[in-house]
């Protein structure tokens, strides 16, 4: 078992404990020596490296460009249970799609958890997989009626789903929806070892490589932030948020963070099954193998929109039912996870518009991107080989049913609307700087204008334009991370601007001062 550091740390499990090898970045250099594949893949998480993966698997010459490190994204940072039992889906694809659509996602999703195994069977991977029955369950009696639907709906759907009164965990449910034979891993070491195989098979991997551009054509072509380009057949972007607004998804996306408290309890305390419940805004608990007798209790909850309240709160919430429930747990490790969710509850893999003929999109897996990003490399190297699965026309980005999907359409739409056009009249005036505490930050008005002001722990000032550069909503900062987040598309920026996640591709642009007399602590103006 790998030595981890002893304390609270915020950093997530899966990152400190298995830390992975370094790949070049996409050189910049003339066009004759400009690479060229077959498949360029945009995005190093779970579903970038599979779709590069099952390709390369497939005969095919294979690039995966990564903006930082593979598998460090949302996929270094999620709770890592391979389950096609997810929380209440199945009555609402019933509900969205009709049965039919709720059977072949059934199907699709257990056939990704028993993908995960054959892989790794056949690879030799040590990636600490468990098989283990998934639970949807209630405390209250108000959620009972719910769940007994949900057992109805994941049964006729193909599942071997059940209701039950019976689980491993140490208080008491009103009833859950039981599904024997699910998963659960360690999401990095099995990506690394398959990136691994990746290149043992030809293909290439290139990080710390910031796609900015993507030129559709005969070949396609894509341009980095460092100025390199490559050559493509066919592309397919994978980068959570689609990053190029041709997609027309972000209309129909909506995303949401959750925050994760993994804490340290002796074996024959840990449940070995795999829990959810939508009650208290939501709370995920499973455990790991973590060495020594112990296992690592995995909570997650507390969904939320990026940028909006206090995280900081949130986390103390999640951490005081941790140690209510579970007695004797010892919290080691806190990070935070996001995705996105569409409109009708299934995600989107496949062609990036209606279009495109050579470019292809997979994103909003709903918190499920573990059996999401297994399926896409699935779905999609059938797809491009000519070997459609029975379930590729349902994940189809687009299909479109305004009947159904309309009133999701609308309440999504007036939420970042709020933000895009009330954000812009909220925010302390430029007085308020003196009060942003060290480590804190704030948006301040600078005469027409807003800026997004941090105070590091040294009292200096760093200001930023308020502006997220993906739409122009106003980002707002996390107190927990000390970041700066759009509530309009989840976009997010590190305090010196730099791009974290997406879709937002260029920084937020910098100030050496706030523009009216501030500067920093000693007077003297900074960037």
């Amino acid at each position: 078992m790998t030595s981890l550091p002893t304390g609270f740390a915020p950093a997530s499990y899966w990152m400190e404990s298995a830390p992975g090898p370094a790949y070049p970045a996409l050189e910049p250099g003339p066009e004759r020596s400009v690479p060229e594949v077959e498949v360029a893949v945009v995005g190093g998480g779970i579903a970038g490296i599979c779709t590069a993966w099952e390709l390369a698997r497939a005969g095919r010459q294979v690039a995966l460009i990564e903006a930082d490190r593979l598998a460090a994204g949302a996929t270094g940072h999620t709770t890592a249970k391979l389950s096609a039992l997810q929380g209440l889906a199945y009555q609402d694809i019933r509900a969205s799609r009709g049965e039919e659509a709720a059977r072949l996602y059934a199907a699709s999703q257990a056939d990704a958890v028993d993908r995960v195994g054959r892989i790794a069977a056949e690879l030799g991977i040590d990636c600490d997989l468990e098989r283990a029955p998934a639970y949807t369950y209630a405390e209250s009696e108000e959620s009972l009626d719910a769940v007994r639907a949900e057992a109805e709906a994941a049964a006729a759907a193909g599942l071997d789903a059940s209701f039950t009164t019976e689980t491993d965990l140490p208080f008491p449910v009103a009833g859950a929806v039981r599904v024997a034979d699910q998963a659960q891993f360690h999401p990095r070491k099995f990506l690394l070892a398959l990136a691994g195989d990746l290149v043992a098979r030809g293909g290439r991997i290139y990080e710390n490589s910031r796609v900015m551009g993507l030129g559709e054509g005969h070949p396609c072509r894509l341009t980095t932030d460092r100025g390199a380009r490559i050559r493509a057949r066919e592309v397919v972007v994978t980068t959570a948020y689609p990053i190029f607004d041709r997609a027309l998804l972000f209309p129909r996306l909506k995303v949401r963070r959750e925050l994760v408290v993994a804490a340290v309890l002796p074996e024959d305390g840990a449940p070995r099954g795999m829990y959810l419940t939508p009650e208290d805004d939501t709370r995920s608990v499973r455990s790991a193998p973590y060495g020594d007798g112990r296992r690592l209790l995995i909570v997650t909850g507390e969904k939320f929109t990026p940028g909006v309240g206090s995280v900081e709160g949130r986390y103390e919430r999640l951490i005081s039912w941790t140690r209510r429930r579970f007695p004797g747990a010892e919290p080691a490790f806190r990070w935070a996870a996001q995705d996105n969710w569409t409109t009708d509850h299934v995600p989107y893999v496949g062609p990036l518009h209606p279009g495109a003929r050579h470019a292809y999109v997979a994103t909003g897996f709903a918190g499920w991107g573990m059996t999401g990003g297994v399926l896409t490399g699935r779905l999609l190297a059938g797809r491009l080989t000519g070997r459609p699965l029975p379930w590729t026309d349902l994940y189809d980005p687009r299909r479109l049913n305004p009947l159904r999907e309309t009133p999701a359409l609308l309440r999504l739409q007036g939420e970042v609307a709020r933000h895009f056009f009330g954000d812009r009249i909220s925010g302390d005036g430029a007085d308020a700087v003196r009060d942003i505490p060290p480590g804190g930050g704030a948006v301040v008005r600078v005469g027409a204008g807003q800026r997004a002001v941090h105070r590091d722990e040294d009292g200096a000032l760093h200001a930023l334009s308020a502006r997220c550069t993906h739409l122009g909503c106003l980002v707002r900062f996390d107190d927990a991370e000390r970041t700066w987040e759009c509530p309009c598309h989840g976009s997010r920026f590190a305090v010196d601007g730099s791009v974290l996640q997406g879709p937002a591709v260029h920084p937020l642009e910098r100030y050496d001062d706030l523009g009216d007399g501030h500067d920093g602590p000693d007077g003297e103006g900074r960037r």
